[in-house]
């Protein structure tokens, strides 16, 4: 097995994954479609262990780790691009999914995100987050707000990343990069949140927030009059708000309520699809926590409902509504319209078809 060659191929032909996967050949995806390395044999159970030798290299913690568990998140650099690795087990054979991570950033205007996530960092504190499903571009976003900061800005920020993607370098502002885990710069994230409470920073990114610890934590920070930048794996605005709330128990969730829909600021939920040019396109759900917003999450009951609408009604003040992406999106002849309809429920698909409509009229489009 020739994991060098496997490496230089996907980086050649532009892959964002590479997956090594006992019985197949060495598969990428590129632009979101899986194509196989059709020069490469299937790969052999002793290919999956020579995989594993190659990229663990002998790191004791990590082999532990993987041993123990069945998995192991880690980084690893390969003619100097970084790739984020995960390897876990299928019949008792390793097998990999390894992440390329540009070495450049696109430029923050390039990736289509809107105006107001860029002009909400300045912020002096409170709670944002961009959130998505895996794949969705969670972390160039994230990464870029981080750059745009570190350019425009003169602030120390501190970030959590389990594994360190991006390699920024301090520019106007200060930074610090800790990777979570054993045998790393700090054990776990809700330790490294209550630690950066020390470190004199001004702005907190958390790689993930993925239990009640580290939300708690990420809260305190922000209460403490910090501006918190963080991602969840949650698919709309509205779910991440139900997702935040229910890592607590009932008896306490209408405190965190309070506490939510004082600190969050801004929610960016995205998707990206690939485009009528082949290329992907990002897809936003924007939610500006306004009067009306923290009073929905206030609430004793909530309603994804309102939330909906709360951002529908809240377009002046920076809220994107998943709907008029869609539509911009199709109007502007960047997906299909089939692309869109597949990214709603039925019922509003009515909805989709008005506001398309309507922005054709807006346009002048026939």
């Amino acid at each position: 097995m020739n994991m060098d060659k496997i490496l230089e191929i996907a980086i050649e032909r532009d892959a964002s994954d590479i997956h090594l996967i006992c019985g197949n050949k060495p598969m990428l995806r590129v632009v979101r479609e899986l194509v196989p390395i059709e020069e490469m044999d299937e790969l052999t159970e002793e290919d999956m262990s020579e995989m594993y030798d190659y990229l663990v290299r002998g790191n004791i913690d990590q082999d532990e780790i993987y041993n123990k568990t069945k998995k192991l998140d880690m980084s690893y650099v390969f003619n100097d691009i970084r790739l984020r690795v995960n390897i876990s087990s299928s019949d008792n054979v390793p097998l990999a999914t390894l992440r390329i991570i540009k070495n450049e950033l696109p430029p923050y205007e390039s990736l289509g995100v809107p105006d107001i996530v860029r002009r909400m960092t300045y912020q002096p504190q409170g709670l944002i987050l961009v959130t998505g499903k895996t794949n969705s571009g969670k972390s160039t976003t994230l990464n870029s707000m981080i750059d745009y900061i570190n350019e425009n800005q003169n602030k120390k920020i501190l970030t959590l990343e389990n594994p360190v993607e991006y390699k920024h370098h301090s520019k106007n502002s200060l930074i610090v990069q800790k990777e979570v885990g054993k045998g790393k710069d700090i054990l776990t994230f809700s330790e490294g949140v209550q630690n950066s409470l020390r470190e004199d920073c001004d702005i907190l990114v958390i790689g993930e927030i993925r239990d009640k610890t580290t939300m708690e934590a990420a809260i305190e920070m922000a209460e403490s009059g910090h501006l918190v930048l963080g991602t969840l794996h949650t698919k709309t605005c509205a779910e991440t708000i139900d997702r935040m709330i229910s890592f607590y128990e009932v008896r306490d969730q209408a405190s965190i309520k309070y506490l939510l829909s004082a600190l969050l600021k801004l929610v960016v939920s995205q998707r990206l699809l690939k485009g009528t040019e082949g290329k992907l396109v990002l897809v936003p759900e924007v939610m500006v926590v306004d009067n009306v917003v923290a009073g929905i999450i206030r609430k004793e009951k909530l309603s994804v409902s309102e939330i909906e609408d709360a951002i529908q009604s809240s377009l002046d003040k920076g809220s994107i509504g998943l709907i008029n992406s869609l539509a911009e999106l199709f109007v502007s002849n960047k997906i299909t319209l089939d692309q869109a309809k597949a990214q709603i429920e039925e019922k509003n698909i009515e909805i989709l078809n008005r506001t398309i409509m309507q922005l054709k009229i807006k346009k002048g489009i026939g």
